[in-house]
């Protein structure tokens, strides 16, 4: 599991890292780090500068102290010119410290300034090529992006494709529609009078069928009164196969 969520970390910043704030990143943290260099040599050459104030001192107090003790000798004071004699060494021997730690200090002021100008150096190498390389990842990076849009793999060019896709699967559907469309008005599929009716509701239904019964009787009524006219005895049964104005055979001329 552990091995499993750090593949997934390791995954999702590789995809978020950008190279060229890595890279501005990583030469800013060096940066620091020759602040510090240049803070450590500055704090270094303060406790040397304050260590040799405390020689200057010492020096001025030894001198004194051999004065003292010289004027107490010739005034028959051997006790104080003893006491200032003991004073002296000490400040001698704190004096012989301090510029074994003013030596010390010394050398670590000069490696640090070593290290100072190495980082500074280096610094300036990476400085250039840290230019160098973002400038090629740009490159790089817009050249991918101008060949993904030519060959259409890129992910807004695909959302492009797919849009043209669509739009040409619905206009093929609708050219094949308005096809079967010309094809069946051409094969009479379509009933003009059933075209002309389908927008009929039921009251125009009843009014028509009523209207044509009406027409059936006045032309069955007209027929009659024509069968009718003359003088009014029944008309003359017609010879099957002959006109009604023809005699029948065998009758007379």
């Amino acid at each position: 599991m552990s091995t499993v969520i750090k593949a997934k970390i390791n995954k999702m910043l590789d995809k978020a890292e950008d190279p060229s704030e890595t890279l501005e990143y990583s030469y800013a943290k060096q940066m620091e780090l020759l602040q510090n260099v240049k803070k450590g040599v500055a704090d270094v050459v303060t406790a040397k500068k304050r260590l040799q104030l405390q020689q200057q001192k010492l020096e001025q107090q030894v001198v004194k102290l051999d004065t003292q003790a010289r004027q107490a000798l010739a005034s028959g004071r051997e006790d104080l010119a003893r006491t200032a004699l003991e004073r002296k060494q000490f400040a001698q021997t704190e004096l012989q410290t301090l510029d074994q730690q003013v030596v010390e200090l010394e050398a670590q002021q000069q490696g640090l300034i070593d290290k100072e100008q190495k980082l500074r150096s280096k610094l300036e190498q990476f400085r250039t090529k840290k230019e160098v390389i973002k400038a090629q990842y740009s490159a790089a990076e817009a050249q991918v992006k101008i060949s993904e849009a030519a060959t259409g793999v890129g992910e807004e060019m695909a959302d492009v494709g797919l849009a043209m896709q669509r739009v040409q699967d619905k206009t093929e559907n609708m050219r094949a529609r308005a096809g079967a469309m010309e094809e069946l008005e051409a094969s009479g599929a379509f009933d003009d009078n059933l075209t002309l009716t389908a927008g009929q509701d039921d009251i125009d239904r009843q009014l028509h069928e009523l209207t044509s019964g009406s027409q059936v009787e006045d032309d069955l009524a007209k027929l009659k009164a024509e069968l009718g006219q003359g003088s009014g005895a029944a008309a003359p049964e017609l010879e099957e196969g002959k006109p009604a104005d023809q005699p029948a055979q065998g009758g007379q001329q």
